[in-house]
């Protein structure tokens, strides 16, 4: 199984779920390459990266359950390899 380079952006519009996406971040850690998290007070909400370097399916698996979440929106961009 040949693993990807992605890079998964969240907008986390209702604070409440913070809490649980951390505990899925740290579920999948031995994966994660770094984080980035900016707090925009302004407009309540965070704007958080994460790359990884996992298989496919692990990919999938994690941004799934971090979209399931309410309030967090997600995205990924894959490496071509």
């Amino acid at each position: 199984m040949d693993n990807r380079i992605a890079v998964i952006a969240m907008i986390v519009e209702d604070l409440d779920a913070a809490d649980e996406l951390n505990r899925i971040l740290h579920e999948y850690g031995s994966y994660v390459i770094g984080r980035m998290g900016i707090p925009y007070r302004e407009r309540s909400i965070s704007l958080i990266s994460v790359a990884v370097d996992a298989p496919n399916e692990v990919i999938s698996a994690m941004t799934g359950k971090l979209g399931a979440l309410n309030g967090v929106s997600v995205k990924t961009a894959y490496s071509k390899s």
